[in-house]
């Protein structure tokens, strides 16, 4: 070897040495800029944070990392309830996912959607042993839950998170909000109890849900407000949507925010399976209070009411009445004996305004009554076929009556008299067991028709055209040719036959396209 080659050789050796010298180093450095201490290894951020609260600044303020300290307070004030009595269930078999409620119940309506084609038996009673969830509002004990979960309560039992148990009575119910207020028999004892929010939660806020699921016992569970203003099918009245778990167990239990008050009061889930599928609905705070304040004073809680059926106005439906724009309630029926039968309210007239403020549709409408107070006098608005009068009446108490039950499905007659404009066959309801004395019989649909899509079908009894009653198919035929000559008289292209139909016990106004001659 050369000198050379010796020299080039001892150098390339002293940096193969220094080189994990010096990737020690740059380690020892990067370990220092972590913030380590080299003596237990602890980061100084971690130790700085362990002794901070455990929040991050967010645009809307600090949040929790961890909802830990809300959890601590606010879980005290909830409960599970016990409840045995006797309860109406059909006689075949649960379906899977879905509760056995009694018609008069406000979630019937939306429960029963899911049921369609499954054979329904009818009810009877049997002993029954449920279990729900409620909570604290005030230190004497008063608890809200659902209705329906103490609806037919013979014994109530209470049971605090640290496992003491008491006897509790029923305070009032109210079946249209499934809010029901209980309370505790305890004398002299003072319980933990949580407040209402004021403020409305936002969509995409956290929201908690504690209760009792499946007999579980406290259990907590997290997620965000998923929506607002849910129609599900109890009453005008709107929920929240969340999505945290909730199951079987957690009805009348309650939603905290983040600052560990209750946002609303969870009464029903939407599961195919019977489990949670993140779609789950509670009462807000507002509406509770609303119902908690008459329900602790009377036990019950008077709404006014008008003594109408009534549904939303089509575009179709203005067209056809000449209205301008697809506003306000139609009214479709009158209840016999109601405040609406004492005036001049009649089956096609569109309410559009109460005590001067505008209408929007039907759900406004029935809002605005439920929030008065019966024997209040109220000034309507109403449009009857493009004419707009004024009515001035007082409301009546809402009723807490059961449903009218369905007409029984009868077989189709086909041998109507055919209407090829309007895409029907028709025959006088009088012919027909259990149609009733009024009307006229659909017994054939075109499908290519615009009766089709506007979904009537054989069965459906039609009780008006063109607002005059009918009772066989030349009074239909009549009525046609009054929108026909309404509608050249108007210079209309299209003409619009309104019609009031009945299908079982609902009923409805359409309006049917035809083309003019």
């Amino acid at each position: 070897m050369t000198s050379d080659q010796s020299n080039a050789a001892n150098e390339s050796s002293r940096k193969l040495t220094r080189k994990p010298v010096i990737l020690a180093a740059a380690a020892l450095l990067a370990t220092s800029a972590l913030g380590l201490t080299l003596g237990n290894m602890v980061p100084f951020a971690a130790a700085e944070t362990a002794a901070a609260p455990q929040t991050i600044d967010t645009p809307y303020g600090r949040a929790p990392l961890s909802f830990a300290d809300i959890v601590q307070k606010v879980t005290p004030a909830v409960v599970s309830i016990n409840v045995k009595g006797d309860a109406k269930v059909a006689d075949n078999e649960q379906i899977p996912g879905l509760p056995d409620l009694p018609e008069d119940n406000p979630l019937y309506d939306f429960f029963k959607q899911f049921r369609k084609g499954m054979p329904q038996q009818p009810q009877k009673s049997q002993p029954m042993l449920a279990q729900g969830s409620g909570f604290f509002i005030s230190s004497d004990g008063y608890i809200v839950t659902n209705n329906h979960v103490v609806e037919d309560a013979e014994d109530i039992t209470v049971t605090m998170e640290n496992g003491d148990k008491y006897p509790a009575k029923l305070i009032g119910t109210d079946p249209r909000t499934d809010v029901a207020l209980i309370k505790v028999n305890a004398p002299g004892k003072t319980f933990p109890y949580v407040e209402f929010e004021s403020k409305d939660p936002r969509v995409g806020d956290w929201v908690l849900a504690v209760g009792n699921p499946f007999g579980l016992g406290g259990t907590v569970t997290a997620g965000i407000i998923s929506a607002h203003n849910r129609d599900i099918g109890s009453g005008p009245y709107d929920y929240l949507q969340i999505d945290a778990a909730v199951n079987r167990g957690n009805s009348g239990g309650p939603s905290f925010d983040l600052d560990g008050k209750v946002i609303g009061v969870n009464t029903a889930i939407f599961s195919p399976s019977g489990g949670n599928v993140g779609i789950a609905f509670a009462v807000p705070a507002a509406l509770v209070q609303e119902v908690v304040t008459q329900l602790k004073a009377t036990g019950t809680v008077d709404r006014g009411w008008l003594g109408v059926v009534i549904q939303n106005v089509s575009d179709d439906i203005a067209d056809s009445i000449g209205m301008k724009e697809a506003k306000g309630a139609m009214i479709t029926k009158v209840t016999e004996d109601g405040p609406a039968a004492k005036q001049d309210l009649k089956p096609g007239d569109v309410i559009v305004e109460v005590n001067g403020e505008k209408i929007e549709d039907s759900r406004d409408l029935a809002r605005k009554i439920a929030e008065l107070h019966p024997n209040t006098p109220v000034k309507l608005s109403i449009v009857r076929y493009g004419e707009k009068r004024e009515v001035t009446m007082s409301l009546g108490t809402f009723p807490n009556n059961k449903k009218l039950a369905a007409l029984e499905e009868e077989k189709p007659d086909t041998s109507g008299q055919e209407m090829k404009d309007l895409g029907l066959s028709l025959a006088p309801a009088a012919k027909f067991p259990g149609a009733g004395d009024e009307g006229v019989v659909i017994t054939e649909v075109d499908p290519q028709s615009d009766a089709a899509d506007k979904g009537l079908k054989p069965g459906d009894v039609i009780l008006q055209v063109a607002g005059v009653t009918v009772s066989d198919p030349a009074d239909v035929a009549e009525g046609v040719k009054k929108a026909m000559a309404n509608a050249k008289t108007a210079d209309k292209d299209t003409v619009k036959v309104l019609m009031q139909v009945k299908s079982g016990d609902q009923t409805r106004f359409v309006a049917l396209s035809l083309k003019k001659a």
